[in-house]
């Protein structure tokens, strides 16, 4: 029988209710109708055809395919925020345009949850729901969240994202050092030992390991 006393107000339950409470909300097409103002969590989902993500696909959006955040203008310096911004939609704005540039994926084929959030927890949000669900977009096939690095800057390699989804402009400027064949086996090699279930998993992962800030 446990005995630890339950305390609804600290960290750790206080980023879970941030979570139950995103997956609670949608799912909605990424093709959001009118600009919304605010800071916070997302989560999409693939609903797709596409082989390689077969095991994920999540028509009911319970295993998402990526998770991010969207931080206020400034967050990350420490700068007061100049007002309401729209980070969170446009963030969502710039996923679905990076989809629909793909060669091989349709922004039709997804769909999000995300959630407003007060800025002292949107990273431990996020954190927590990648410990949770271990989405193939966030440790597995990695840069689907990068920007255009600018001028001066395409001497990086191209990332797995951009290998196995080939078509963003900027990305096809960078070194290709990796084979759409070897992302393809990335893929399915990691859903071999990360199997989603049917259903949102158990959020059992302690909130307070991720009050440490990041960077995308």
């Amino acid at each position: 029988m446990a005995t630890d006393e339950y305390n609804p107000l600290d960290y750790a339950n206080l980023t879970k209710n941030c979570v139950q409470e995103l997956m609670s909300r949608g799912p909605y097409s990424l093709e959001l109708p009118d600009p919304f103002s605010g800071s916070g969590v997302y989560a999409l989902f693939y609903t797709g055809t596409f082989a390689p993500y077969r095991p994920i696909r999540s028509i009911e959006a319970a295993w998402p395919i990526y998770v991010g955040k969207a931080v206020p203008p400034g967050a990350r310096k420490g700068a007061k925020s100049s007002g309401p911004s729209r980070a969170l939609f446009q963030r969502l704005r710039e996923h679905r345009d990076s989809i629909d540039a793909a060669d091989n994926l349709s922004s039709d084929d997804f769909v999000c949850r995300y959630l407003v959030v007060t800025p002292l927890w949107i990273t431990m949000a996020e954190r927590f729901l990648i410990e949770n669900f271990q989405p193939v977009w966030n440790v597995c096939i990695e840069g689907f969240g990068l920007h255009d690095p600018g001028s001066g800057r395409y001497q990086g390699q191209r990332s797995w994202w951009d290998v196995l989804h080939p078509g963003r402009s900027w990305a096809n400027r960078l070194k290709e050092t990796r084979t759409r064949g070897e992302a393809d086996k990335r893929v399915r090699e990691f859903l071999k030992n990360h199997k989603p279930g049917t259903s949102m998993p158990a959020l059992n992962a302690d909130p307070s390991r991720f009050m440490e800030d990041d960077e995308d």
